[in-house]
């Protein structure tokens, strides 16, 4: 169409108004501010270094202090990058996958639909069970907290993902065990690209992790051992039973 980008898919994030495009002119307006305060620790750092020990000191450390505030803004803005551009994370995982679990043993189905529920990202196979795991790239200053065991994302009930996300997991379970003919557990976990996720949580069965920590996660996980023919004939079975996005069901 006639205006429109060829290059990026059209997503509300960069749209006039968005939260993404507000964080943005944000941003840009405070680039004052932080180099401002950037200047006057550098300063204090420059002169108390210089009183206390040296001039040299005084330098070194007043440099070190700029750089270290140079890269405490970029890892936020680099951190907040899906969530700007209205992604989830699920391409990024896709790449963190296939550089760890798959070179060890584990297999990885990408964007699979799970009958009467929807579509997960990832569902993994490997040595330690089965995962599905749904990709979250919330606002920078978005709060994901537990409480009582039950989930809440800024103050609100997240129950209704998290239930969601546990009724996928049953149907996968069932499906698989029916499928080879064995009992096949399947766990649903949530990775966080984005938002204040200050510690491992579980919530109403589902854990939150971040996201980089998924692969190790689920590496030290022992719900169900699994041997390398039981992962392949399990792999089989997802391939067949669910299927690629918003295909039909094969036969």
């Amino acid at each position: 169409m006639i205006g429109k980008s060829i290059y990026l898919r059209d997503r509300p994030a960069f749209t006039g108004g968005s939260p993404q495009a507000v964080y943005e002119e944000l941003w840009a307006q405070g680039r004052r501010e932080r180099l401002r305060l950037r200047a006057i620790m550098a300063g204090a750092a420059l002169l108390l270094g210089g009183y206390l020990v040296t001039p040299v000191f005084g330098v070194a450390l007043a440099l070190i202090v700029a750089g270290l505030d140079v890269a405490h803004h970029s890892w936020k803005r680099t951190s907040a990058s899906l969530w700007r551009k209205g992604l989830t994370g699920d391409e990024r995982m896709n790449r963190l996958l296939r550089l760890t679990l798959e070179r060890q043993g584990y297999r990885v189905l990408h964007s699979r639909a799970i009958p009467g529920h929807g579509k997960v990202d990832q569902l993994v196979i490997g040595p330690s069970g089965v995962w599905l795991i749904d990709n979250q790239a919330w606002h920078p200053e978005t709060e994901i907290e537990e409480y009582g065991g039950k989930l809440f994302i800024d103050g609100k009930s997240g129950r209704t993902k998290v239930d969601g996300l546990h009724g996928m997991a049953v149907t996968v379970a069932e499906l698989l065990s029916e499928r080879v003919e064995t009992d096949v557990l399947a766990t649903a976990v949530i990775a966080v690209h984005c938002g204040r996720l200050r510690r491992r949580i579980t919530a109403n069965g589902i854990s939150l992790i971040r996201a980089f920590q998924i692969p190790r996660w689920i590496r030290r996980q022992k719900y169900a051992p699994y041997s390398a023919e039981q992962v392949e004939l399990i792999t089989r079975a997802a391939t067949h039973v669910l299927p690629i996005g918003n295909r039909g069901l094969t036969a």
